[in-house]
């Protein structure tokens, strides 16, 4: 680790659990500080050689796992999914003890209705409770603390023809039901989604442009009034981001390498300017969905170790 960078190592699978089969695969930072990490037994799975690091393990449909929750005094619950019958590229917390399992595309089906690409689960029973669609394509996906769902998309996504899809950016509810897009207040046209936080009732979504000028925006949306405000990044096509107050700390992983950049920037005036930049080496490789921001924490993935970095 580095002695400039403060690095918190949260969690680890125990030992048992791999020597058994389950890898640690699907995860989420909870809004009340909770870890939640989907383990799956091998015997459900196949791994994609070309993809490098745990995203390249999929699972053979239907498949069933165990959620661990590390809660935020650090102690540890269990809890059984059953059936799952969706492809995950995306896991969240849902209030009334639910989980989020999300795939990362959808289709259209004979009807040309949007195929359901989302299932929520009680954490009581293990069983799947609803199905719908949460749009096409989702490099990042967070739930607020009203369990709404927020969504940044991909290309495949903004230019498929899922109506909420193109717009880049979209929120949920927790039934699936659109509440939120952008209406032409972003300040260029999204491409790509990167990475997505929130900050008590505010919910922040980072995503980069395909136009000439370009450029990786921060996305603030305030969920009650719908308010949108929009700043260039600080760091170009972060994978972590988090923010309290006017201060933010974003990374950027050197892939499928145990190093990552940490940047820390401050908000001066109307712009998010760099204040400190550092390598730092982690415990294990850092690959795609490894980064989240939940209330000024960015959790980081390296391996099979949760971090923690405060902004």
């Amino acid at each position: 680790m580095s002695a400039i960078v403060e690095v918190e190592r949260v969690w680890a699978p125990p030992a048992i659990d791999l020597w058994a089969g389950r890898r640690p695969l699907w995860w989420t930072a909870g809004p009340i500080g909770e870890l939640a990490v989907l383990l799956v037994h091998r015997r459900h799975l196949h791994q994609i050689r070309y993809i490098k690091g745990w995203v390249g393990w999929g699972p053979k449909l239907p498949f069933d796992g165990t959620l661990v929750l590390r809660q935020a005094d650090g102690s540890v619950r269990r809890r059984p999914i059953k059936d799952v019958q969706v492809r995950p590229s995306h896991i969240a917390l849902l209030p009334d003890s639910r989980l989020l399992i999300a795939g990362g595309r959808t289709r259209k089906d004979d009807t040309g209705a949007w195929r359901a690409n989302a299932r929520v689960f009680s954490l009581e029973s293990g069983a799947q409770e609803n199905a719908f669609c949460v749009g096409d394509d989702l490099p990042a996906l967070v739930t607020d603390r009203s369990g709404s769902i927020w969504t940044a998309h991909g290309d495949e996504g903004i230019y498929g023809g899922h109506p909420e899809s193109g717009a880049g950016l979209a929120g949920w509810s927790g039934a699936g039901e659109a509440i939120w897009a952008p209406e032409g207040r972003l300040p260029d046209v999204p491409l790509e989604g990167c990475t997505a936080a929130t900050e008590g009732d505010l919910v922040w979504l980072i995503w980069y442009s395909g136009t000439r000028r370009g450029g990786t925006f921060l996305t603030r949306i305030t969920p009650a009034t719908g308010e949108v405000t929009s700043w260039p990044s600080p760091l170009p096509r972060p994978d972590g981001f988090a923010v309290r107050g006017d201060r933010a700390v974003l990374t950027r992983r050197d892939h499928n390498q145990r190093t990552t950049e940490v940047v820390r920037a401050e908000l001066l005036g109307d712009t998010w300017t760099v204040t400190e930049r550092h390598k730092v080496h982690v415990p294990g490789r850092v690959v795609k969905h490894c980064g989240q921001g939940r209330d000024g924490s960015l959790w980081l993935r390296a391996g099979d170790t949760w971090l923690r970095i405060e902004a």
